[in-house]
């Protein structure tokens, strides 16, 4: 039996994963969570052989959530199912290790071998997620641009920002130029969208 470990935020979409998943013979689900903080506190009590993570819960993100539970069971492998299919979450997400990443479109039936494939050791990215991360190539922010520009994302002052990024007000205006020069954006609010857009945030 593979021992599987399910964590979503929104109870429905969880649930309904769980009864799919359970239906094939040689799945089990040992545990369910509804944030990346439950779902590491699972993952150590149950030592599951795969987690399928949401992208994006409360709390600590999906991608954060699978390098915990890897450092917590190193044989876990981790999936990542999301309805926010951007190529910077995808190539962030195979940095940290992560094994399977897929729509939360896709099939039971497809949820079901990719939780196969990679229990088995194997990889599996969702063609079309793939494609689109090809075609957007690699963030041109620097990691302290993209940190200085997801302090800003939420609307914040610049010294606010400041504050946030431990930066004085001087330095933080210079990275919001910086970023916003390579993203073609007119200012910071524009280039925060733009990189969202892209996952780079």
């Amino acid at each position: 039996m593979i021992r599987v470990l399910l964590a979503d935020d929104e109870n429905l979409i969880r649930t309904a994963l769980a009864t799919m998943l359970a239906l094939e013979d040689d799945i089990e689900i040992v545990a369910q969570a509804e944030s990346g903080e439950a779902a590491v506190d699972a993952a150590t009590v149950h030592s599951p052989d795969v987690a399928v993570l949401d992208l994006q819960m409360g709390g600590i993100d999906g991608i954060e959530t699978a390098g915990l539970v890897a450092a917590a069971v190193p044989s876990c492998a981790a999936i990542i199912v999301t309805s926010h299919g951007r190529p910077g979450y995808l190539k962030k997400a195979l940095s940290a290790g992560v094994r399977g990443f897929l729509p939360k479109t896709t099939s039971a039936a497809t949820l079901a071998e990719v939780v196969r494939t990679v229990h088995a050791g194997g990889r599996y990215v969702d063609p079309a997620l793939a494609a689109e991360a090809i075609g957007a190539g690699d963030s041109p922010l620097t990691p302290r641009e993209a940190d200085v520009l997801e302090y800003a994302a939420d609307g914040a002052s610049i010294a606010e920002i400041a504050q946030r990024a431990h930066l004085t007000q001087g330095t933080t205006r210079n990275y919001l130029s910086a970023a916003a020069a390579k993203l073609g954006a007119a200012n910071r609010h524009e280039a925060c969208a733009v990189a969202r857009r892209y996952g780079w945030i």
